[in-house]
């Protein structure tokens, strides 16, 4: 899509909003195109629902999410209950029932695409709440079958709109001024339309969107509704979790969705925060001349992201995602593939800002905890991040727990971490949950939601696609990088187990911290790993922490190759002298290990390929680890000529390294010789 500059609105003032009087000051053209031709057909949800707000307009006026007034108001009208509850059962009964009559008459597949479409049709009469279930569920291109994905689709955003001269009335009150003395071009029939509103007006490049009638007070009721069914469930299950509280998180989200204001000042926040990165375009919103039910924003077009078959689009909204999830912690919480847009210039646009999220900063690291404990396979450590997540009780019996998550999951990691279903991991989780009583929190299932539905719309792509691939490398970045006190003391944990460092797990998070994908690659290009990416990354100033951790282990590892060069010197010497031992070193099997850990730092920062051999495997000669620690001068040549082509501070922080190296050297050969004098 080519973003068309926008010009300068009218600045609408906010203390009186006098358009009119502003307007006749500023000479702008006006045109009103067939204003009075509009539209006045009633869509489907106003004729079968419309008895909801036609009798509540206490309930749609409602802004803010109050279970306790919503309640109030309809324990004076049981009547409109009761109706509302015949019609949902009626309309889903008899659908459920022609269903089954079709599997007994084994008419299935004939009757299967008139059934969806018919599912589609009585969703969208019976309104805004069901609509976004379905929207949730029709991303899920692994668990719907075809025919119903295919209609659930058609919600995302191809939705009835209702009357234009609905919606024109609902601009003009709100603005308080008439339709062609504010927009200089106006359409009169809706170019967009979607559950809670529909672009009714465009004016050259911004879009105004109107709120559909009825939607708070019919959200309401249908809200109320499902809280006293859940509570049935849980009671009847006798489930641990809070399903009540997971209802009242969907449906305060909810109510933030319809109040335009709110989903402007989202939008702006969205822009700040992400706005800037590669490939990534968020609208512009004019907050100013927003109202509660009318929202006025920049107009993008572009293709739905589930038609488009664009792996690339996916990796940018995988990469987004994370940093809502991981960095910032606000989130789009309503992703679903209508409000996912690859422009026509090949960016991800992002639109309607109503349902978002804040994932705080303990929950962040919790959540990162999780993700690299279960990769790396330490479910004691998982089943008390499931505590820190809020899962299961601080009084759980988490070796259990432990050994449960064991079974589970040792399948699904097996094959590596490019090859776990993030979908998988859920659905496996299901048995455990329920024999543990897991609660799930009511902030997860919002998080839940935008990772499984960037899942969903990539498996339609690429039915191999494992989303946790493509978010491992930012999380192993993120702990790699970040200098938080939490992230910091996890990663230590995870590199170090009864002292012992555990090289492997770091060269682990450097490489798949390096698979990270900041830029677009043409199809000639690939993400091979060189040596200078790998300095250049372990001098950044981000990774302070682990160069400390590095520095020291290499300190050990020069420590442990000092006492073997001394040891393979002065042994044969004095090994014929009586009363010495020929099996006396001063080299013990900690000194060994460090030698091997130098060489596989060696290896790792150097880029050549590790040679295990039966010398390197042994611990009875250590003097055979010298040369395999030590690189050649014919293989350290390349390594100078990248290393010079790091980039200035990188260099001044390599030239650091040396004498980094050497403070700790003389601390550990001091600490040496005071244990072996006065221990």
């Amino acid at each position: 899509m080519l973003l068309v500059p926008l010009p300068s609105p009218p600045h609408f003032p906010a203390a009186d909003f006098s358009l009119r009087r502003l307007l006749r000051r500023k000479a702008y053209p006006r045109r009103s195109l067939l204003v009075h031709s509009a539209s006045k057909e009633v869509d489907a949800f106003t004729q079968s629902s419309g008895y909801l707000f036609e009798s509540s307009s206490e309930a749609e006026s409602s802004t803010e999410y109050n279970i306790s007034k919503i309640s109030a108001i309809y324990k004076k009208k049981p009547l409109i209950v009761i109706r509302r509850l015949l019609q949902i059962g009626s309309t889903l009964g008899k659908w459920f029932a022609l269903r089954y009559y079709d599997r007994v008459a084994e008419r299935d597949d004939v009757m299967f695409e008139v059934r969806a479409a018919e599912l589609r049709k009585i969703l969208v009469q019976l309104g805004p709440a069901y609509v976004k279930i379905a929207q949730a569920v029709s991303s899920r291109a692994d668990l719907i079958p075809p025919s119903y994905l295919d209609e659930l689709s058609l919600l995302q955003d191809q939705i009835a709109p209702f009357s234009s001269e609905v919606a024109f009335q609902t601009i003009e009150q709100e603005l308080g001024i008439p339709l062609d003395e504010v927009f200089s071009e106006i359409t009169p029939e809706p170019v967009a339309a979607a559950s809670l509103g529909q672009a009714s007006v465009q004016w050259e490049s911004c879009c105004c969107k109107s709120s559909r009638p009825g939607v708070r007070a019919a959200i309401s009721l249908d809200i109320l509704i499902l809280r006293f069914l859940v509570g049935l469930i849980k009671r009847a299950g006798k489930l641990n979790t809070d399903l009540q509280s997971v209802i009242d998180e969907w449906a305060l989200s909810l109510f933030r969705e319809m109040d335009y204001n709110i989903e402007a000042k989202n939008g702006v926040r969205f822009r700040q925060l992400y706005g800037s990165i590669q490939d990534v375009v968020v609208p512009e919103f004019y907050v100013d001349q927003t109202t509660s039910k009318v929202l006025i924003m920049q107009w993008i077009e572009g293709q739905k992201l589930a038609e488009v078959k664009d792996l690339y689009i996916i990796e940018v909204g995988v990469y987004c995602s994370l940093n809502q999830l991981l960095e910032c912690g606000f989130y789009h919480a309503d992703p679903h593939p209508g409000n996912l847009l690859r422009t026509y210039d090949r960016k991800l646009a992002y639109l309607d800002f109503g349902m978002m999220g804040e994932f705080k900063q303990e929950l962040r690291d919790a959540f990162i905890e999780a993700c690299l404990h279960l990769v790396n396979r330490d479910y004691d450590a998982l089943a008390k991040d499931f505590v820190n997540l809020g899962f299961i009780p601080p009084t759980a019996d988490k070796d259990a727990v432990a050994q449960a998550l064991t079974g589970v999951f040792r399948n699904a990691v097996s094959k590596g971490v490019r090859n776990i279903s993030f979908g998988d991991l859920v659905g496996k989780l299901g048995t455990t949950m329920y024999k543990f009583k897991f609660r799930i929190p009511s902030y997860f299932s919002l998080v839940i939601r935008s990772l499984a539905v960037l899942e969903g719309i990539a498996v339609s792509i690429n039915p191999d696609y494992k989303v946790l691939s493509s978010t491992y490398p930012w999380i192993a970045r993120k702990v790699l990088t970040d200098n938080s006190p939490t992230l910091n003391s996890s990663l230590k944990a995870l590199l170090y187990k009864d002292g012992v460092f555990r090289i492997d797990r770091l060269e682990s998070l450097v490489t798949e911290s390096l698979r990270v994908r900041t830029e677009r690659l043409s199809a000639k290009e690939s993400l091979e790993i060189d040596n200078t990416q790998i300095w250049a990354f372990a001098l950044d100033e981000k990774v302070a922490f682990v160069r400390e951790i590095i520095v020291e282990e290499i300190a050990k590892g020069m420590d442990a190759l000092g006492l073997a060069t001394v040891d393979s010197i002065a042994l044969p010497l004095v090994g014929n002298l009586p009363f010495v031992s020929n099996s006396f070193s001063s080299v013990t099997e900690e000194d060994i290990t460090h030698l091997r850990n130098l060489q596989r730092l060696v290896t790792l920062f150097s880029g050549l390929q590790q040679q295990e051999s039966s010398t390197t495997k042994s611990s009875a000669n250590e003097a055979a680890l010298i040369p395999s620690a030590l690189a050649s001068g014919q293989e350290i040549l390349p390594l100078l000529s990248s290393l010079a082509k790091l980039p200035q501070d990188s260099q001044q922080q390599l030239l650091r390294l040396p004498a980094d190296v050497a403070r700790k050297l003389v601390s550990r050969a001091i600490a040496r010789t005071i244990k072996r004098v006065f221990l």
